[in-house]
C-alpha cells in the first residue's frame, strides 16, 4: 500500500487537466503566442489596481465579512441593475474567491454522495471535475453541431435526468464552444428544472462577450423570483482579473446564512483589499469591458476568415464568449497535435480531448489578445495546415 491508496478515491481520481499539460510544455518556449488558456493578455487596469493598493496601504488586512464587504455587494446590485434592466438587492450576492470557487459552493449546497449532476459538453472541464470531488457524478449531454453551430436539445437533457440527478448545469456563452441559448432554450430549460424539482447552477461569466447585441440572453430574463437557480461568476474575464481570484454568486437572499456558512468553512472571506478593488471594477469598469468585447470581435472574425480560407477547418464562428471550437481535417489525435503545433508553428492552443464528451476531435484558441498577435497566430497555424 502506498500513501496514495489511502486517499479519498475522488482526490486519488481527479483528472489532470489536459489544459495544463500543453501549457507546461510549450510555457518558456521563445516567441510563442499562447492562445491555450481563458485569458486575455491585458494586466488588470490601473484604476482597479489602484483601488486595491490604497486599501492594502491604509491596512484592510484584517479577517473581514464573510458574505463580501457590504460596498461590494451594494456595487453588484448596481452592476446586475444596470445590465439586466431590473432592481437586484446586495442580499442577493455572496462574494467568493474565484468563479471555481463559486461553482464549489453551489455544489457543496446541493449535491453530494449518490448524486448526479447533468451539465452540456463539451465544456470547461473544471466543472465535471468538481462534481466527482464532491462525491457526485457528473453527466455529460453533448450539444449538437450542424454547420449552423453548436445548439442544445432540451429533450436529450431531459434524458439524462434521473432520480439521482440533483441539479443542471449551463454555462452560456460558453466555453469552449461559444455556443449561446436563446431566451427560448433558457426557458425550456428552466421549465425542466420547475417539473422535475431541480436547481439551475447558471455560469454567465461571459454574457458580456456577446456579438449578438449588448448582452447575452439569461436566465435572468426568464426567471421567477422563487426560481431555484444559482448564478456564479468570476471579475476575470471582464475585468482583467484572472490572477485575483475574486468571483461571486447570485442567490435567493433565504439562502444568505447558508452560504455564509460555507464560505466560513472554505476560506472565511475574501480579502478586503481585493474587494476594492472589485467595487472600482464594477463601478468604474464597464468602458474598459466594451472595449475588449470589440477588440475580441475583430479577433474573432480574423481567427475564423483566416482558418476557415485552408478550405480544411470546420468551424462556426462564436455567438458569445472568445474562443474558437474547430477541427481540421485529417487530424484525429488532437492531444499530440497540440504538442506538435506548439513545438512546430509556435502556437499554443488547447486540445479538444479536454473539453470532454463531444470535443476529443476538436482544438479551441483563446483569441481574446491583441490583433496583431492574433494575425500572426492564424498564419502559423495556417501554414502548420497546409504542411499537414
Amino acid at each position: 500500500m502506498t500513501q496514495l491508496d489511502h486517499l479519498r478515491p475522488e482526490a486519488r481520481n481527479a483528472p489532470e487537466s489536459g489544459i495544463v499539460a500543453v501549457m507546461s510544455h510549450g510555457r518558456n518556449k521563445e516567441g510563442m503566442i499562447p492562445l491555450w488558456a481563458g485569458e486575455g493578455d491585458l494586466p488588470t487596469p490601473t484604476f482597479i489596481s489602484d483601488a486595491a493598493s490604497r486599501a492594502l496601504a491604509a491596512g484592510e488586512t484584517f479577517y473581514t465579512w464573510q458574505r463580501g464587504i457590504p460596498e461590494l455587494r451594494e456595487a453588484l446590485a448596481r452592476y446586475y441593475t444596470r445590465h439586466f434592466g431590473k432592481a437586484f438587492a446586495a442580499e442577493e450576492f455572496i462574494v467568493a474567491t474565484s468563479g471555481m470557487h463559486a461553482i464549489q459552493l453551489a455544489l457543496d449546497a446541493v449535491a453530494g454522495h449518490g448524486d448526479e449532476v447533468v451539465y452540456l459538453s463539451p465544456a470547461w472541464p473544471n466543472f465535471a471535475a468538481a462534481a466527482g470531488i464532491a462525491g457526485a457524478k457528473p453527466v455529460a449531454v453533448t450539444l449538437d453541431r450542424s454547420g449552423n453551430g453548436w445548439t442544445c436539445d432540451v429533450e436529450k437533457v431531459a434524458a439524462a435526468i434521473t432520480p439521482a440527478t440533483r441539479a443542471i448545469f449551463i454555462n452560456t456563452p460558453s466555453n469552449p464552444t461559444g455556443w449561446t441559448a436563446d431566451s427560448e432554450t433558457l426557458a425550456a430549460i428552466l421549465a425542466l428544472a420547475r417539473e422535475r424539482g431541480l436547481w439551475v447552477i447558471a455560469d454567465e461569466i461571459y454574457s458580456l462577450f456577446y456579438y449578438g447585441g449588448r448582452r447575452a440572453p439569461s436566465f435572468l430574463d426568464v426567471m421567477l423570483p422563487d426560481d431555484r437557480i444559482m448564478f456564479v461568476n468570476s471579475f476575470s474575464k471582464n475585468w482583467a482579473m484572472t490572477g485575483w481570484r475574486v468571483g461571486w454568486l447570485k442567490v435567493h437572499p433565504e439562502l444568505q446564512q447558508v452560504f455564509e456558512n460555507l464560505m466560513q468553512y472554505s476560506i472565511s472571506g475574501v480579502p478586503a483589499f481585493l474587494q476594492r478593488g472589485a467595487v472600482a471594477a464594477l463601478d468604474e469598469g464597464d468602458a474598459f469591458i466594451a472595449q475588449q468585447v470589440e477588440r475580441a470581435h475583430a479577433a474573432r472574425d480574423i481567427v475564423c476568415e483566416r482558418l476557415l480560407a485552408t478550405g480544411r477547418v470546420d468551424l462556426s464562428p462564436p455567438a458569445g464568449a472568445f474562443y474558437a471550437f474547430f477541427r481540421i481535417d485529417g487530424i484525429t489525435d488532437t492531444t499530440s497535435a497540440a504538442f506538435d503545433i506548439i513545438d512546430n508553428a509556435n502556437v499554443g492552443l488547447a486540445p479538444g480531448t479536454a473539453f470532454g464528451a463531444g470535443g476529443d476531435d476538436y482544438f479551441r484558441l483563446c483569441f481574446h489578445r491583441r490583433l496583431d498577435q492574433i494575425e500572426e497566430a492564424a498564419d502559423r497555424l495556417a501554414r502548420w495546415i497546409s504542411r499537414r
